[in-house]
């Protein structure tokens, strides 16, 4: 089965890969329908994110990054079945480091509780991190490569990321793109942008209520159009989302794991699944985000000018 894992916070803003870092990030959104294979039933997917970021400057070659992340699904597991909310809150905390004029680099460790928040417990923790190496190509594009790893309910998942930032001279279009997991390509006209993203979004949940011994393996493929109010000299940023979400929500029994998950690959997966199969769907989503732009001036430029 096809998998592409997105640790949340990463992209497109939140390390620093441009001259500015997403400081906060809120959005909600809803699919308008999502059926149930070879069954008469649907159902809607509910998401709420936040994504905090804070970044302490150390020194002129360093800083702490730490932040967190809290998201939760609504859905129906199944047909005809209450509806069920998946949550999830990842901690933050790693270095950001500059080596020179071309050269830095970040090291993230992801913490994680994911489950139903019912009756949590030691089986909700996961681990994860980020490492990533960057390289100043000119003042306009920059390269990032590294790799993803995280503990899941059905194993261990890991993805090696190849991507790039550019911004063009006149600073209206705009591409940052970290293949396979995600990619914005946007064009700025005064205090509007119109924008496209992909996004490829994965993650598993421990089912607790009524000792119900299964987990939740979540792997969804975005696509979308945006809409951008640009306010406060592009410090806040409203955005209005429409698009396509594959929303795969399948649910396994508790135990069930693959030998590995690399990238969109599955090895040594022999599981059952235990519901039916979930349509992908049409979805809108709004998102606010708090923006700082990182001035050529500013005492942490040195720093965060490197980062991603």
């Amino acid at each position: 089965m096809n998998k592409i894992y997105l640790f949340l916070f990463l992209f497109p803003a939140s390390i620093f890969a441009q001259d500015y870092v997403d400081l906060l990030k809120i959005g909600y959104g809803q699919t308008f329908n999502n059926d149930f294979e070879g069954t008469g039933e649907s159902t809607f997917v509910k998401s709420f994110d936040v994504d905090l970021t804070v970044p302490v400057v150390l020194n002129e070659k360093h800083a702490f990054i730490t932040g967190a992340v809290y998201s939760r699904n609504n859905l129906q597991l199944f047909p005809n079945a209450e509806s069920t909310s998946l949550h999830s809150t990842i901690v933050k905390f790693g270095l950001a480091s500059t080596y020179n004029e071309t050269w830095s680099s970040t090291l993230v460790f992801l913490p994680k509780i994911a489950s139903d928040y019912v009756n949590s417990t030691g089986e909700d923790f996961y681990f994860g991190g980020v490492a990533l190496l960057k390289y100043q190509k000119n003042e306009h594009l920059k390269y990032r490569f590294g790799f993803y790893g995280s503990t899941e309910a059905f194993g261990f998942f890991t993805t090696p990321i190849i991507g790039w930032y550019y911004l063009s001279p006149n600073s209206k279009f705009e591409m940052d793109v970290s293949l396979p997991i995600a990619a914005d390509v946007n064009y700025t006209f005064g205090i509007t942008t119109l924008g496209f993203d992909y996004i490829g979004i994965g993650r598993s949940f421990h089912i607790t209520e009524n000792d119900a011994g299964v987990y939740a393996d979540v792997s969804s493929l975005e696509f979308a159009s945006y809409l951008q109010f640009n306010a406060l000299e592009k410090s806040v940023l409203l955005r209005a989302k429409f698009g396509y979400s594959s929303n795969n929500y399948e649910i396994y029994e508790e135990g069930s794991k693959i030998d590995l998950g690399l990238s969109a690959f599955s090895f040594g997966d022999d599981r059952t699944q235990l519901n039916p199969t979930l349509s992908g769907g049409l979805f809108l989503r709004f998102e606010a985000i708090y923006r700082f732009d990182i001035a050529k001036d500013s005492p942490v430029s040195p720093v965060l000018d490197g980062e991603e």
